[in-house]
């Protein structure tokens, strides 16, 4: 069945192209003091091939069903980075991510009156993370790390849908922020000068501002051409399951993606 253009648009709400992951991992090398800090920092973009799941604004509930073009057609804005130190075994990373999507049309009927949407998402984390594996493996003395990542994350998500009405208009949602605790696990295997896997998972929400859980699961490489720069990129798997009830009523967000990434990282020496 055909979606009606109200029931579509209300479908981009939280959408994001890009989701933070963890990426920017400085790997240790045999002759890195471990007295000295170590730095990296990324860029990235998530491109989700398929999303799918239920939006809710002010208690009206659409489904979700959307394809990347779909996506890209109404994007705003979209931004994310993080950055790591780390210091032996120890380490400190942030991580940010910004994105904006706006659309318009026309209520279904005769007369529809014209509505406009603008959904965005924000959140910072800071995490703390211990290797707790450190070495090498085969003959030719490959490296692998593994490290425990956990701390917290600030969310703000906005959903507004403004109608054209006689007078000052009607706006459907609102907006609403929250703190939540963030668990990570990560793992990185040198397959060769240049080449080398990486799987990570991290798991966020737990319940907290209404947040039941949010999962990110990646698997990619990470190709270093240059002796400082390199090139990430994989296959994500994200979920979210939040609801809430704001003064306009049920504000939700339970949806499936999954695609591409692919990043920048550059480590400081």
């Amino acid at each position: 069945m055909k979606k009606s253009p109200l029931t579509y648009t209300i479908c981009l709400a939280l959408v994001g192209l890009t989701t933070g992951t963890a990426w920017a991992d400085p790997m240790t090398r045999p002759n890195q003091n471990d007295t000295e800090w170590r730095y990296a920092g990324a860029i990235y973009m998530f491109a989700p091939l398929e999303t799918s799941g239920t939006t809710t604004i002010s208690g009206v509930t659409a489904p979700v069903d959307l394809s990347l073009s779909e996506v890209l057609e109404n994007l705003d804005f979209a931004a994310s980075g993080r950055f790591e130190a780390w210091k032996g075994d120890l380490g400190l990373i942030f991580d940010a991510n910004y994105y904006s999507i706006s659309a318009e049309g026309a209520l279904p009927g005769p007369g529809g009156a014209a509505f406009d949407l603008n959904v965005r998402q924000k959140w910072a984390a800071l995490l703390a993370a211990y290797r707790v594996a450190n070495g090498t493996y085969g003959e030719s003395g490959k490296r692998y790390t593994v490290d425990l990542q956990a701390g917290v994350r600030y969310n703000s998500l906005r959903q507004e849908v403004n109608i054209a009405t006689p007078g000052p208009g009607t706006t459907l949602g609102g907006s609403d922020s929250w703190w939540e605790p963030v668990i990570a696990a990560r793992g990185k295997w040198q397959l060769n000068d240049e080449w080398a896997t990486v799987t990570s998972l991290e798991l966020g929400g737990f319940g907290a501002g209404g947040n039941d859980l949010q999962v990110g699961l990646n698997a990619g490489f990470d190709y270093s051409p240059w002796e400082n720069t390199s090139i990430v990129f994989g296959y994500r798997y994200f979920s979210m399951d939040y609801s809430t009830t704001l003064a306009s009523g049920p504000f939700a967000y339970d949806v499936e993606q999954h695609g591409p990434y692919i990043g920048l990282k550059y480590v400081f020496k």
